[in-house]
């Protein structure tokens, strides 16, 4: 299938971020906003664009880690799955449409001020134009919108020079006609204004350098749009009265008039609609691609997918919605449409923050932004309640408009889509357990045995990769490909149960959209891998069998793995990290909940020469079959073992006598060279944290609980990972 060119420039892409603001979001709607809110209109302005922001910060990060064509229905169907993404995908796009077909009969009081011509014919005629120009090529539509919005900016500017000095403050008084009721009823109202800055990651996959460019692009035009947005609207209620504002639907000609005479008037009118159709112009760019990526994923006819020879774009999509945008126009009363359908993307909004927690806090592997949204999570949750908020705000016609879309998506997707499609978002796969306690919660779950995740091992790529997982195998070393080195991590494994078989699995993890059978081909990683891990294997003399899986389940493949093995070990490299957020990290978290066996996190801290090992063992988690293990691994590595314990300070004789009597009973079955030291401090981890600068690994045990807040606001670090000046060992076993 011919792939779509990346053409567009950073300039571009800010000037159609722009351009899908700027609209009738200033040109049309400030009086009817003035209205509900008064002079404070500015200030209504201002709150919808900071609650623009989340969304397009979390924007940015998903389309860095997804920068391919359908923007938001992408980012909803990879996380939650295909039937919200054919919802989201049919809205957005309906949404879009709808709007960009309301901005072509928007402009018609500004031309109705040039020349009296019949707004629909008119409006009809320029949807034409706009229509030939995206089937040209997308790269003409990013020149045209540079162009279009450069006169729509110096235009808006030229109206701040000469109107801001003469602003009236009567003018501005009362500020606040209706209360506060009144002004975030005004700012869900304009929050359409800026919907269009995240629409430019509809066309990331024709963006160049889109890691740097998209953010740059979306918060550049954010904060471009809303500083003029608010100014020019303070500008408006200064200069014009409140009773004469507040049912102008062309503000801009009116104030352009009131400062320069008839000539800025008429101006001012051919920016308006010049402007008004770079607004429909972007729509069409951007909405055109929802159906396009929606057919490439099978939830909708192949024949939407296909790409012009020539001009490498959309074209069936872009005339279908052109075609949808001129039946709106003949047919329908789009304003109200279009209220509606902007209804839906506040919840698309809410949704889009939603992924980005999901996605962070299920941590999957696939998922790799190249730009990651400051101030997580809390930037998310402002987000998502300031869009509950707003859509209170909206009334009870947003719920109608959301239902009709959610019913609409829903029977599309039952009526074509589901016979299509095999696979399932994120959230279906990690997140159908409740967050709390999962880590620190021993009880097992050997899932359904009946169910297999999607995967896939590769033909055979070296001398050890067969393709079998071998049934023998009691340690399951699963590799994930971000171990500073794997062949320690094995290692590990060995000296955790000597002269025991150990199955390696290099796991890949990709989305369900992917087809696993186009990654069955040699790769140079896992060749390599299989090569240094052979070879540490003949020269320890380690019994290992090595494979390489690429799986749309992460989780579930290595609990499958482990079900097919005699597996009492599952060792896993291990970032310091129990969860993080709101929901239990992944692997870690998941894969501690569901494997039936032991489990052993290393931290590697980059020592290679094991000489001296340090055990800390918690306070009440006194296990002897532990101290076997630590023994194992003492001798494995020819080390001596230094237990150590950590006294209060307000401990008396007695209690310190007792701590003594139990450390020796603990090293007494010890085969290596062990002792123990009690140390005696305020704070045991600062003890402890400090003693590892004289040792080469430290080994602890499981906490016996986790605290709800910790999992909840995820501090749920393990600070002796996090802190030690060596190599750190998490063992947790079975009781």
């Amino acid at each position: 299938m011919k792939k779509l060119e990346r053409r567009l420039s950073l300039v571009s892409v800010v000037a159609i971020s722009i351009g899908g603001m700027l609209g009738s979001g200033i040109f049309v709607l400030p009086g009817l906003a003035a209205a509900k809110t008064g002079p404070s209109i500015w200030l209504a302005y201002l709150i919808a664009g900071l609650c623009v922001l989340p969304a397009a910060l979390s924007k940015s990060e998903l389309a860095t880690a997804m920068p391919t064509s359908g923007g938001t229905y992408v980012y909803i169907e990879r996380t939650f799955g295909p039937l919200f993404g054919t919802i989201a995908g049919f809205g957005l796009w309906l949404s879009l449409l709808l709007k960009s077909a309301f901005a072509l009969m928007g402009f018609g009081a500004y031309l109705y001020i040039i020349a009296q011509i019949d707004l629909k014919t008119t409006a009809l005629s320029f949807l034409v134009v706009i229509m030939i120009l995206n089937v040209i090529g997308v790269k003409k539509v990013g020149q045209v919108q540079v162009a279009v919005v450069t006169v729509s900016l110096i235009g808006l500017v030229m109206v701040l020079l000469f109107g801001l000095p003469k602003v009236d403050s009567a003018n501005l008084e009362p500020a606040f006609t209706q209360g506060g009721y009144g002004l975030f009823a005004a700012s869900a109202f304009v929050f359409i204004s800026y919907a269009g800055v995240t629409k430019v990651a509809a066309v990331a996959e024709e963006i160049k350098n889109p890691g740097r460019n998209l953010p740059l692009a979306m918060m550049t035009a954010l904060v471009v749009v809303t500083i003029l947005y608010s100014l020019i609207t303070f500008t408006l209620v200064g200069n014009i009265p409140l009773s004469e504002l507040s049912s102008d639907i062309r503000p801009i000609y009116t104030l352009s008039k009131l400062l320069g005479g008839k000539v800025a008037g008429y101006i001012a009118a051919a920016i308006g609609v010049v402007t008004l159709t770079s607004m429909a112009n972007s729509g069409v760019l951007a909405g055109s691609r929802f159906p396009f990526a929606m057919s490439r994923d099978r939830l909708l006819p192949s024949f939407l997918s296909r790409v012009h020879e020539k001009y490498t774009t959309p074209v069936t999509t872009i005339v279908l919605t052109c075609a949808l945008m001129g039946v709106a126009i003949v047919f329908l009363d789009v304003e109200r449409i279009a209220k509606l359908a902007s209804a839906f993307m506040v919840m698309m909004f809410i949704a889009v923050n939603s992924c980005v927690i999901v996605l962070r806090e299920t941590s999957v592997q696939w998922y790799k932004p190249t730009y990651r949204s400051p101030l997580y999570p809390f930037i998310q949750i402002f987000g998502i309640a300031s869009g509950l908020v707003l859509l209170f705000f909206l009334g009870y016609l947003a719920l109608l408009g959301m239902i009709i879309i959610v019913v609409a998506g829903y029977v599309v997707y039952y009526t074509y889509g589901s016979s299509r499609v095999q696979r399932s978002g994120v959230l279906k796969v990690y997140g159908h357990r409740p967050a709390s306690f999962l880590l620190y919660n021993r009880k097992r779950d050997a899932g359904n045995p009946d169910r297999n995740p999607s995967v896939t091992i590769p033909q055979p790529l070296g001398a050890n990769l067969d393709g079998v997982i071998s049934a023998e195998a009691q340690v399951v070393v699963p590799l994930f490909g971000n171990e500073k080195s794997s062949e320690i991590l094995v290692e590990m494994g060995a000296a955790i149960a000597p002269k025991q078989k150990i199955q390696v699995v290099h796991l890949k993890e990709v989305p369900d959209q992917t087809i696993l059978d186009a990654l069955l081909v040699d790769n140079v990683t896992v060749t390599s891998l299989n090569r240094r891990v052979g070879a540490m294997a003949d020269e320890k003399d380690i019994n290992v069998d090595f494979d390489a899986a690429v799986t749309h389940d992460l989780v579930e493949t290595v609990h499958l793995i482990s079900t097919q093995t005699h597996c009492e070990w599952m060792v896993m490299g291990w970032d310091g990290r129990s969860n993080y957020g709101l929901f239990v990290r992944n692997p870690i978290g998941w894969l501690v909940t569901k494997i039936d066996c032991n489990f052993a996190l290393f931290k590697d801290k980059g020592v290679r020469y094991i000489r001296k090992i340090m055990v800390a063992l918690r306070p009440g988690r006194e296990n002897q079959e532990l101290m076997q293990v630590c023994d194992n691994i003492a001798q494995f590595y020819k080390s001596s073992i230094t237990l150590v314990r950590v006294s209060p300070l307000t401990d008396g004789e007695g209690e310190k006598q007792e701590l003594q009597r139990q450390s020796e009973r603990l090293i007494e079955s010890c085969k290596c060279p062990a002792s123990y030291i009690i140390l005696e401090g305020k704070d045991p981890i600062k003890s402890i944290v400090e003693a590892t600068a004289g040792y080469d690994l430290l080994i602890t045990g499981t906490p016996k609980s986790g605290d709800w807040r910790n999992i909840l606001l995820g501090s749920g670090r393990d600070k002796f990972a996090e802190k030690a000046a060596c190599s750190v060992l998490r063992l947790t076993m079975d009781s």
